[in-house]
C-alpha cells in the first residue's frame, strides 16, 4: 500500500538523542531555571561542558566568611580570601552580578585591582567589615565597576575621597551602606548627591562626622534613610528631606544631638510622602516639633515614638488630630503619655489597627481597658517592634543581592 510506513523495518535507522546532543543555549536555559543551590552545584558536576556553562552563568558570588551568608554558621571554618584567590574566582566566574566580600578582613586594596578586569558586569558589591580596604581600593572599583547600583561599606575604613571617586565612577548607584563608616563627612555625601541621581536609598548609621547638610537638594528618587545615631544638626535634619522624596526615615537615638525644635523641620513641607518614622530614643523631641510633623507628614502610617518622654498631651492631641493614615504607632515607655493622651488617640487616628504600648507610667489600667472598648479595631501589643521597614527591605537588599 502507497505511504505505509515498515516500522519494524526501519528500526535499525533510528537514533536517539541524549543529554550531550542538546546544544549549549538550551543547557544555559536549564541551568537558569534552576532555583535551589544544591541543583547549581550538581549540574556543573555532571561533565567539563556543563561546569563550563555553570561558570559562564553564574550570576552571585559571595564565600564562607561572608557576613551576608546567613547559612553558615558563625563558629564555622571560612574559606580565607587573599588578592590570588580573588583573582582566580573572578576569572572563573566572568559574568557575575553580585558578590560579597564581607568579612573578608585581611583582604587588601590589590585583591580588588582585579576587579577593573572582571567587574564590568557587576551590580552589587558587599564589603562590609573589610578593614584593610581603603580609598585606594575604592577607586579599582570605581574604574572597574561601571554598572554597579548597590555597594555596601559597613565598618569600611574609606575618607570622603574613597567615596566621591566612587561616586564619579559608579554613577548609577541606586543603594550605599555607609554605616559605622566613621570617616566620612558632609563633604562625602555631597559628591554622592552631586553625582549619582538615581540613588534610592542610603544608610549612615552611627557615622558621627555627618551633620547631614551635605543632602542639600538631594535627587527626588531618595526614598529610603537609616540615619539612627548620627550627629544630626537641624541643618542637616532640612537638607536630609530637602528633596521630597523620602518614604522611609530613621532617626532614632538622637537625644544627644538634636537641640531644641530640630525635627519640626521634617513636617515644613518636604515630608508629605514620608510613611515611615522612626523617631524612637529622641528624648528632646517636643509638642511643637510633634505637631509640625504630624501636620506637615500625611502619608504617615508608622511612627515609632518609644522613649519619647517629653511628649504630652498637646503633642498626642496634634498626632490623633491630623494623622489620618496612621496604622501603627509606637509609644513604648514614653513617660509623659497620660489617660488623656490615649483618650485624644482613641478619639482621632480613625486607621489605626496596631498600638505598640508598654512601660507607661502615668497611664491608667482603666484608660486601657476604655481605649480597648471604644476602638475594638485597634490591637495594643506589649512588645516593643524595633522592624518597621519591612515594606521597605526591597530597596536594601535588591533580588540580585541574594547569592
Amino acid at each position: 500500500m502507497s505511504g505505509e510506513i515498515n516500522v519494524m523495518g526501519d528500526a535499525h535507522n533510528v537514533s536517539f538523542t541524549t543529554a550531550r546532543d542538546l546544544p549549549d543555549d538550551c543547557l544555559v536555559l536549564i541551568f537558569k531555571r534552576l532555583s535551589c543551590e544544591s541543583d547549581c552545584r550538581a549540574f556543573g558536576l555532571t561533565c567539563h561542558r556543563w561546569l563550563e556553562i555553570q561558570n559562564q552563568n553564574r550570576r552571585s558570588l559571595q564565600f564562607d566568611c561572608s557576613l551576608t551568608n546567613f547559612m553558615v554558621p558563625l563558629s564555622g571554618t571560612y574559606y580565607r580570601i587573599d588578592t590570588y584567590k580573588l583573582h582566580r574566582m573572578l576569572n572563573r566566574f566572568p559574568s557575575l552580578k553580585s558578590l560579597s566580600l564581607s568579612g573578608c578582613t585581611e583582604l587588601l586594596d590589590s585583591g580588588l585591582k582585579a576587579l577593573q578586569n572582571y567587574g564590568c558586569t557587576l551590580q552589587a558589591l558587599h564589603l562590609d567589615c573589610c578593614f584593610k580596604i581603603t580609598d585606594n581600593g575604592l577607586s579599582f572599583v570605581a574604574t572597574g565597576c561601571p554598572s554597579l547600583t548597590f555597594v555596601s561599606l559597613y565598618r569600611c575604613n574609606v575618607t570622603d575621597t574613597g567615596l566621591e571617586s566612587l561616586a564619579k565612577g559608579c554613577m548609577g548607584l541606586e543603594v550605599i551602606n555607609l554605616s559605622y563608616c566613621c570617616l566620612i563627612t558632609d563633604h562625602g555625601i555631597k559628591t554622592v548627591v552631586q553625582n549619582c541621581f538615581k540613588l534610592q536609598a542610603i544608610r549612615i548609621s552611627n557615622c558621627e562626622g555627618l551633620t547631614g547638610v551635605g543632602f542639600q537638594d538631594c535627587s527626588q528618587t531618595l526614598a529610603y534613610m537609616e540615619a539612627d545615631s548620627c550627629k544630626l544638626e537641624p541643618d542637616g535634619i532640612s537638607s536630609i528631606v530637602s528633596g521630597g522624596g523620602l518614604k522611609y526615615l530613621n532617626l532614632a537615638n538622637l537625644s544627644w544631638s538634636i537641640r531644641g525644635d530640630g525635627l519640626a523641620l521634617i513636617g515644613a513641607g518636604w515630608g508629605k510622602r514620608l510613611q515611615v518614622l522612626n523617631t524612637r530614643l529622641c528624648r528632646t523631641l517636643r509638642d511643637e516639633s510633634v505637631a509640625a510633623i504630624a501636620k506637615g507628614c500625611p502619608s504617615l502610617v508608622d511612627w515609632n515614638l518609644a522613649l519619647c518622654h517629653e511628649i504630652k498631651v498637646d503633642g498626642w492631641e496634634s498626632i490623633a488630630l491630623n494623622c489620618h493614615n496612621l496604622e501603627k504607632l509606637h509609644v513604648n515607655r514614653c513617660r509623659n503619655l497620660c489617660d488623656r493622651g490615649l483618650q485624644a488617640l482613641e478619639n482621632g487616628c480613625n486607621k489605626l489597627s496596631i498600638l505598640y504600648m508598654n512601660g507607661c507610667p502615668r497611664v491608667s489600667a482603666f484608660a486601657v481597658e476604655l481605649f480597648r472598648l471604644a476602638r475594638g479595631d485597634v490591637v495594643i501589643k506589649g512588645e516593643e517592634n524595633l522592624e518597621l521597614a519591612a515594606d521597605f527591605r526591597w530597596i536594601m537588599y535588591p533580588s540580585y543581592c541574594s547569592a
